[in-house]
């Protein structure tokens, strides 16, 4: 399964780091913990809460120590609220995070938020109730942060079995080496019709505008099949996702390995550029939802990253999502510049970047970023059989290139 870049035909303005990934920044790291568990089939002993499960949890780490100790600056945004992430709200009022940035489905969302504040407990067991050898009595608390998409029609939401262990195995198994596609917390999601799921890119400023990077983390659940875009070129008006195939059972589909060529699509000839190929609207599919994780380098305050994280919406864009209403898209960035202590002995003086001349380039770098992680969180997800034997395809890279890389008038 290729990424966008491997196809041929995706360029960019600005270069992309070393692997092209949010881990390019550097101290970031991404763990997933993934579950796939029942068969696709519903049968007449189905009982709703006991699966089949499609889900998972994500988690980004800004740096490797402890973030309730040394919190980073961060903004958060919304392009529509239509959702139910926990923690925002705090961030938006205070500019730092202080836990792990955890993204799972939707209903399993207030049991990782607690699993964060069991392991915050468990490394800062001052947590609510203050230090004793030194009288310090501030009972503060913890704010875990959890993004959330809802990955229903692949996944028995009622269930919510991502919890505690889940979270602790995506937290052990975090690296630089950025796994996409249908895994954690886009194990389940769907994206303009075909599989979602988890995807990654960066870019990197030129030496004269501070050399910074920007990585981007997103977990795609939204979209009609007729909106896709890919580099100007609607897509989703020439390539739609193919009716439920056969020749696997549900099983054998969902159980797939990341490694495995998918045998479910059989490509089409490219249809005709002509109003009457043209397949109709789908208005009974949901609009669904996106978390999209951005960090930088760059040392900017709450400010300044809210401003980035405002430019989101037009990477995203690019990709042909118009802000449905009940798809609910929200942005969390950070930096990892400078940390800011819990409890600071002394006032710290902070550099900060206000030079319109580089925000320029960064919010160029936070655009690009964006649409080519939204893409490559399609072409790198296989297809997956969830309850009731809804499926969803994974995107075919040679159809798409084909399609984009035609002559056009």
């Amino acid at each position: 399964m290729p990424r966008i870049r491997e196809l041929g035909f995706y360029e960019s303005e600005l270069p992309p780091g070393p692997r092209n990934a949010i881990s390019d920044v550097a101290g970031v790291t991404v763990g997933h913990s993934t579950l796939i568990r029942g068969e696709g089939a519903a049968d007449s002993n189905w009982r709703p809460g006991h699966g089949p499960f499609r889900t998972g949890v994500t988690v980004i780490l800004p740096h490797g120590g402890n973030l309730y100790e040394q919190k980073v600056v961060a903004a958060v945004h919304t392009i529509n609220g239509y959702g139910k992430p926990i923690g925002f709200e705090q961030v938006r009022e205070l500019g730092v995070i202080e836990s792990p940035i955890a993204l799972t489905g939707t209903l399993n969302a207030p049991r990782v938020a607690d699993a964060l504040i069991t392991l915050a407990v468990e490394q800062n067991n001052h947590i609510g109730v203050g230090f004793a050898a030194t009288g310090y009595r501030g009972y503060a608390s913890v704010n875990p942060i959890v993004g959330e998409t809802n990955d229903g029609y692949l996944s028995d939401l009622q269930g919510r079995p991502v919890g505690l262990a889940e979270v602790r195995a995506a937290l052990a198994a975090a690296s630089t080496e950025v796994t996409e596609g249908a895994v954690g917390a886009g194990t389940g999601t769907s994206c303009y019709g075909w599989k979602g799921g988890i995807g990654t890119a960066s870019r990197v400023l030129p030496g004269e505008a501070g050399g910074y990077t920007v990585g981007v983390l997103v977990q795609s659940n939204f979209g009609r099949a007729e909106e896709l875009t890919v580099c100007g070129v609607r897509v989703g008006k020439l390539l739609c996702p193919p009716e439920k195939g056969a020749g696997k059972t549900a099983g054998e589909q969902g159980r797939k390995g990341a490694g495995e060529k998918e045998a479910l699509f059989t490509p089409a000839p490219l249809p005709p550029r002509s109003p009457a190929s043209l397949p109709p609207r789908s208005p009974a599919s949901p609009a669904g939802s996106i978390m999209i994780v951005l960090a930088t380098d760059a040392p900017l305050e709450a400010r300044g990253l809210g401003r980035l994280a405002r430019r989101v919406a037009l990477g995203l864009a690019r990709t042909g999502h118009t802000g449905h209403g009940s798809s609910g898209d929200f942005v969390i960035a950070f930096s990892t510049a400078q940390s800011i202590a819990d409890r600071p002995q002394r006032l710290v003086a902070r550099t900060v970047i206000d030079e319109q001349p580089i925000l320029d380039w960064l919010a160029l770098a936070v655009v690009e970023s964006v649409e080519e992680a939204v893409y490559n969180s399609m072409l790198m997800a296989r297809t997956v059989v969830g309850r009731n034997e809804h499926v969803r395809y994974g995107l075919p890279g040679e159809e798409v290139a084909r399609i984009v890389g035609r002559p056009r008038p």
